[in-house]
């Protein structure tokens, strides 16, 4: 392809303001929770956290960008989109990109293939909300799919969501196919302080600690944990670090949790709806992708602090391969990757595991990781998050049905016909009483763009991989899809109709040894930053790179590390904002905590009725439910709460456990000062 000349840009009348912009310090990645907000001549920019049209301005190019080049490892969405904000906001020329693929198709996690004869297969999809800022920020400018230019992915995805709200009228299951009440969290007044704790404990004091020595077994086993764990696929010995950053992240989700009406999804399978549009518009710019190639490591020049990336080592299928990177050239390395050495089985197979092999190809993404940190310490810790496999796997089936009474089943758990087009199951309806925790969804159909009008494609998980099932007496990985096929049919009441279904299903399943790695206990230092220190050319995408704020296993969370690298590496003067400001919001805050005490009042809630009722704000109070805004007027809720804090203070007990919390509260204060 042809070198396109690099776009002139006319900046004399704005030379003064562009002349102190150069001489002015942006931090790329600022952490809003570190700071007090205010106005004043020490805060030039806006606040780290705001989201926006005025945080979507275009930065100038930098000096000398139409002679770098850059190489991407991995075509997963963070890859994917560090070429994105190459392009755009980097001014890069698209013909000076190249992405380095170790598989024949690009997108990593987001993928979606097969066909209706032999079956379709999606081995995981990621919930998705309205304040993924870095997310819509590039697919709003991606043009759509299906609807013609100059709409977008952004404005289509609006058109699906806005018009068919997601919810769940079926959320929790149990036996065999009965609905379970999830109308409240279930939590206990002394499990909903274990949350708060955790909720206001110091990021820094989390290193190492897993769920299970956080929270109680109560905790552990109320409707609030198994919505939670099972929506996001948490483990007892997962991170409670990352639970907490969970908390943060989508405090203003927490009254959505239960019914999912917080969420957002696509209308077809994460490949169709995302990576094929962007990947459609980074070829049309000019950008290259090398598939088939495997990057085994990377040559640095290391002096002192500094490291420099002056090589690419890969096998290709023409043989190994050295790319030489000069100093001013970027390298962009997916360290990790939650769906590598993903096993495969079949209706009559079950899938086999092969990880920690000679084999170049098996674990390639892991064993670059590890050559990175035996180069410097800098660049993380690989083995606390891939080292224990058994605790870091689940296993996946993608069912393709033609009718049968599992679709009849379907239907009766359904939002809306299966067939409609519209919502189904709303997200993931749970088996609480399955021995391998499994969860069943139905996203909007059809989920594939050759999809035939009579075929339903569900999805379904299981969470606990080393439990026999209730019905088919082994554990998921040793069964094949059949047997699968089976156990679901016995928590849906089917079994004695599971020949008719099975004729009319294909069933494809992936065991994932990896896909829950970046949920494992951590501590500091254990993730790389996006741009290493003392890196002056290389930076770090992915579900494993440390962020200040932001969680893991979320579309947004490899977009930004995208962003950060590129807006770093180019000196890009803008800043990355930091996540929805939701904690902050007293009327989330509210709603959170009311949430969480089972849609009841809080102790304080009638005093906070009385002082706003009538005034401006009395739109910030929480609705019970069932309640209209009439119903906030009186004073009926303050003189109850009143009997009720009286009568706390005269139990002898709840004084005493009073007292104990604040004495642990004075003892952690004299520990930190």
């Amino acid at each position: 392809m042809p070198r396109r000349n690099p776009p002139r840009f006319d900046t004399s009348r704005l030379k003064t303001h562009i002349d102190a912009m150069a001489e002015q310090t942006v931090e790329v990645s600022p952490d809003a929770s570190s700071r007090h907000l205010h106005n004043g001549v020490d805060t030039p920019l806006p606040p780290a956290d705001l989201h926006g049209s005025y945080v979507n301005h275009r930065p100038l190019p930098t000096e000398g960008v139409d002679k770098r080049h850059a190489y991407i490892i991995g075509s997963g969405i963070g890859g994917l989109c560090a070429a994105f904000f190459l392009v755009r906001d980097g001014h890069m020329p698209a013909e000076n990109i190249t992405i380095l693929e170790s598989q024949k198709v690009e997108g990593g996690a987001l993928d979606g293939a097969g066909n209706a004869e032999e079956g379709y297969i999606v081995r995981g999809g990621r919930e998705m909300e309205a304040t993924y800022q870095n997310f819509w920020d590039v697919f709003s400018e991606i043009p759509a799919l299906e609807l013609p230019a100059p709409f977008t992915v952004l404005d289509e995805y609006r058109i699906v969501n806005d018009a068919d709200k997601n919810w769940s009228k079926a959320r929790l299951l149990e036996k065999q196919g009965q609905i379970r009440d999830s109308a409240t969290m279930g939590l206990s007044r002394l499990q909903q302080v274990e949350l708060a704790r955790l909720f206001l404990a110091r990021k820094e004091d989390l290193d190492d600690i897993t769920v299970e020595e956080w929270f109680s077994e109560g905790f552990l086993n109320s409707n609030f944990y198994t919505l939670w764990r099972t929506m996001f696929a948490f483990q007892n010995w997962h991170s409670v670090l990352e639970m907490k950053l969970y908390m943060h992240r989508f405090l203003h989700l927490l009254d959505g949790l239960n019914d999912m009406t917080a969420l957002v999804f696509p209308k077809y399978n994460q490949y169709d709806s995302f990576v094929r549009p962007l990947m459609g518009w980074l070829i049309a710019q000019g950008v290259n992708v090398q598939y088939d190639t495997v990057v085994r490591d990377l040559e640095m020049d290391i002096r002192g602090e500094s490291k420099t990336t002056t090589a690419i080592l890969c096998r290709t299928t023409d043989g190994e391969k050295t790319i030489k990177v000069r100093p001013r050239d970027l390298v962009f390395v997916t360290i990790g990757s939650i769906v590598e050495d993903t096993a495969y089985g079949t209706d009559d197979t079950e899938p086999k595991l092969q990880v920690n092999q000679p084999d170049p190809r098996i674990g390639s993404s892991w064993q670059l990781w590890k050559k990175l940190a035996e180069k410097s310490p800098d660049f993380g810790r690989p083995e606390k998050f891939c080292a224990d496999v058994p605790s870091s796997t689940w296993e996946s089936a993608t069912l393709t049905c033609k009718p049968s009474p599992l679709t009849e089943k379907i239907k009766e758990l359904a939002v809306n016909d299966p067939y409609s087009g519209k919502t189904v199951t709303g997200g993931v309806v749970t088996f609480t009483d399955s021995a391998w925790l499994m969860s069943l969804t139905v996203n909007r159909q059809p989920h594939f763009l050759d999809q035939p009008s009579d075929v339903i494609v569900p999805w379904v998980y299981g969470l606990f991989m080393d439990k026999p099932g209730d019905y088919v007496k082994k554990p998921m990985p040793e069964c094949t899809g059949e047997e699968i096929l089976t156990e679901l049919c016995y928590h849906l009441g089917l079994i004695d109709q599971v020949g008719d279904v099975m004729a009319a299903t294909i069933v494809r399943s992936a065991l994932m040894p990896y896909i829950t790695a970046q949920f494992m206990p951590r501590a500091q230092g254990d993730r790389p930053w996006a741009v290493p220190a003392g890196s002056t050319n290389l930076a770090c995408l992915g579900q494993f790179v440390e962020t200040h704020n932001d969680v893991v296993f979320t579309l947004e969370s490899s977009v930004r590390t995208a962003r950060i690298g590129v807006y770093s590496l180019l000196g890009i003067k803008k800043q990355v904002p930091d996540i929805y400001p939701g904690q902050y919001d007293i009327r989330r805050l509210l709603r959170a905590t009311r949430t969480l005490n089972n849609d009841e009042a809080v102790l304080g809630e009638g005093l906070l009725r009385l002082f706003l009722e009538g005034t401006y704000l009395e739109n910030i109070l929480p609705l019970g439910p069932n309640e209209t805004p009439d119903d906030l007027k009186g004073t009926g809720m303050f003189e109850q709460q009143l009997n009720h804090l009286r009568g706390l203070l005269e139990g002898k007990h709840s004084l005493a456990t009073a007292k104990g919390w604040l004495q642990g509260a004075i003892n952690n204060f004299r520990k930190r000062h």
